[in-house]
């Protein structure tokens, strides 16, 4: 086995969290502090870079403006990834994308010149109506040398459908980051995006299909009805897809069930490195009845912040939480997701928070990388 420390090249597909880049950062952070190489090279959208300090070497791509079609959109942006790498060549052991569009990348990218150890970590899988997204998601999953997944539930998914073999690496929690202790900035946060609701709900990740807006927009409104004062922050928003047409659904369902933005419905956008960590501390619940998921970083991060949580019954979120360890939903039943945050109890000393912060201990990042060592080096020893 391959002892002397790694050369590893991780990429990702923007500088903006969501929960593939978190991933990502984590990752390579945790590979630094075990003695390893590590470059993220990562399209960097607004010239902005990433917010937080990093350990390790970065190698931020610029990019054109985005198209308006999407296909253009995802051709253009492997093209960038290609470009760079070609005029910028640099030699690692490994190459890991953590998406569709450095992966696609990494396969052009071959054709130049000899690339070693490609791996491709699966966060989910899309389900794309245009032929090339399709073609696109397909050949970042197939042509690899190494396919890696988060969760049981795509392991599984991936070997029926796509008859690959990938192998299980887990995901982890910042609790340096991530915990119930106050800073005195709560306050100030508080006061900057008017949180001042009883309860205060929040979600993390936009206004998008996947995460189910408008049933949870739907059932906020008849929480509203037994409790006026409550707010429903969403939270996030930065992604590759704008979503127009259900944004669009979305604020129509908000003036017809006549929810008050700013004073309801919080709406702060993109939230800040440092501010996010402090806004689950804001939050009484969390509440995530998501229609489809790679894994939930954000459940580990409300978990940690000593949030009680909502759930949608279905993996992955079933495969590392018990039954009384959250509330559980049917995500297409708003009906559902309303009772389901009536009955939260908002009380820091229940039993199912201090049940679920018993899992903490099972998702290090630490632990992540040490499970991708080991695929890294059984990967280089297979192709001596």
């Amino acid at each position: 086995m391959f002892q002397s420390p790694l050369s590893i090249a991780l990429l990702t597909y923007a500088t903006k969290p969501r929960g593939s880049v978190i991933h990502t950062l984590e990752l390579a952070a945790a590979l630094t502090a075990l003695g390893h190489q590590v470059c993220i090279y990562a399209l960097d959208k607004d010239g902005q870079g990433f917010e937080r300090a990093l350990s390790h070497a970065v190698q931020l791509i610029p990019t054109k403006a985005a198209p308006a079609d999407i296909d253009t959109l995802i051709q253009q942006r492997i093209q960038e990834f290609v470009d760079f790498l070609v005029v910028h060549p640099h030699h690692h052991d490994i190459y890991h994308a953590q998406d569709c569009i450095s992966a696609n990348a990494l396969i052009q990218l071959r054709q130049h010149r000899p690339l070693p150890h490609v791996v491709r970590t699966v966060h989910h899988i899309e389900d794309f109506q245009s032929p090339y997204l399709q073609q696109c998601q397909d050949r970042s999953i197939q042509d690899p040398d190494l396919c890696l997944c988060v969760s049981d539930y795509w392991q599984e998914r991936l070997a029926a459908e796509d008859q690959i073999t990938a192998l299980r690496v887990t995901n982890g929690v910042n609790l340096e980051r991530f915990s119930p202790t106050t800073t005195g900035q709560e306050s100030v946060l508080k006061q900057t995006f008017g949180l001042h609701g009883s309860p205060i709900y929040l979600t993390v990740g936009g206004i998008e299909p996947r995460k189910n807006s408008i049933h949870l927009l739907t059932a906020f409104a008849q929480v509203l009805q037994d409790r006026p004062q409550a707010q429903l922050v969403i939270a996030g928003g930065a992604t590759l897809f704008d979503y127009q047409d259900y944004r669009d659904q979305f604020f129509q369902q908000v003036q017809a069930l006549q929810i008050d933005i700013g004073r309801s419905l919080i709406l702060p956008g993109v939230i800040s490195d440092t501010d996010l960590p402090v806004l689950y501390r804001c939050a009484d619940a969390f509440c995530f009845p998501s229609l489809k998921e790679g894994w939930g970083l954000v459940v580990l991060e409300a978990i940690a912040s000593m949030l009680p949580i909502l759930l949608s019954d279905q993996p992955p979120f079933t495969e590392f939480l018990g039954r009384d360890q959250a509330v559980w939903v049917n995500p297409q039943d708003p009906n559902q997701i309303a009772q389901g945050m009536l009955s939260l109890d908002l009380s820091t000393d229940q039993p199912s928070i201090s049940k679920a912060m018993d899992i903490l201990d099972q998702y290090s990042w630490h632990q992540s990388a040490l499970s991708h060592i080991e695929q890294y080096q059984n990967l280089m020893q297979s192709n001596l």
